[in-house]
């Protein structure tokens, strides 16, 4: 379901590492190099060419990068160089300091608490804390309130069972608990928040699909009776992404390009952090909503060598 290809065989980091450098050298920087190569490493693969690239050079890759990218370009490419708990965290650490944007911020950290899988949130709380001196928990705290923070704070620090196995005693109680507390409008009730931060994905989906069967119509409708309310907003896009994340994905995908401008950051984010995880589905997805591919959009919204990064990363040439 990733759309990053490996070629094969994959050349040596060394050797990656060598033509990186070429590229960056003289007066010109060849973009296509770094793109070929860069966008065409898995994780562990592009943990080792910057290891090998620091200590053969004895300057970060990042840094090189820096000094020779800009713009969307240079964001795209030191979101994707990282490993993927080191970069999600320091996206949670971006979006937490951004003061003037706290929606945003709320997105972000709801994305990274609901799609990555139980054993990556952890390494991104690891690093996180590794890497500012604070826990992601204790930020979110600090840089949220009122039921942002009530809903945030348990969703990243939650573990959840990943295997298919459902308690089905536990289905229809559960979602009659939460119909009888969406109806009371108590949209911030302890229990609501218990069962979206604790249960296993496979159980949620068993609990809402019984809510639709039962009641008539699915949760996310009943949440909508305020359409302006910010955090009935991000409670629909939290059980969006626990349960069904490729069409959270792309709705955020195509409104990043909907109307006049681009929301780069957006397009940029879910790319790079989809690539090697379910960019196929959210490109199906995304074709069967909008009746038009994902590479013609982004094709039709951004230009250069940030709309080759992204095209590569989708696995698609211009």
């Amino acid at each position: 379901m990733a759309t990053l290809v490996v070629p094969q065989p994959v050349p040596s980091e060394a050797e990656d590492c060598e033509k990186l450098h070429k590229s960056m050298q003289g007066w010109g920087t060849d973009e296509n190099t770094i793109i070929n190569i860069l966008t065409h490493r898995n994780g562990k693969q592009r943990c080792l060419i910057r290891q090998t690239y620091a200590e053969k050079y004895g300057v970060e890759l990042s840094k090189a990068l820096e000094d020779e990218l800009s713009g969307d370009f240079l964001r795209a490419m030191l979101l994707w160089t990282p490993h993927p708990a080191e970069r999600d965290a320091w996206l949670a650490n971006e979006a937490l300091i951004l003061k003037d944007n706290s929606g945003h911020r709320h997105y972000v950290i709801m994305e990274i608490a609901c799609t990555r899988t139980s054993r990556g949130l952890f390494e991104v709380r690891e690093d996180y804390h590794a890497r500012y001196k604070r826990s992601l928990e204790g930020d979110v705290a600090f840089h949220t309130t009122g039921d942002f923070r009530k809903l945030l704070v348990p969703l990243v620090s939650a573990y959840r069972y990943e295997g298919a196995e459902v308690d089905m005693t536990l289905v229809s109680p559960e979602a009659t608990i939460l119909h009888e507390k969406i109806s009371e409008k108590a949209y911030n009730h302890e229990e609501i928040i218990r069962i979206l931060t604790t249960r296993s994905k496979a159980q949620l989906n068993a609990t809402l699909q019984h809510y639709n069967d039962q009641f008539g119509h699915p949760i996310n409708k009943d949440l909508k009776k305020n359409p302006k309310d910010e955090y009935l907003r991000l409670l629909r896009a939290s059980i969006k992404c626990l349960t069904c994340s490729e069409k959270y994905f792309e709705k955020a995908l195509r409104l990043s390009m909907k109307g006049l401008g681009t929301t780069e950051e957006i397009l940029t984010r879910v790319i790079v952090t989809r690539a090697e995880v379910d960019m196929k589905k959210i490109m199906e997805q995304y074709q069967l909503k909008n009746g038009v591919s994902l590479a013609q959009d982004i094709k039709g919204d951004t230009s250069g060598d940030y709309l080759a990064t992204l095209l590569s990363l989708i696995d698609h040439h211009a």
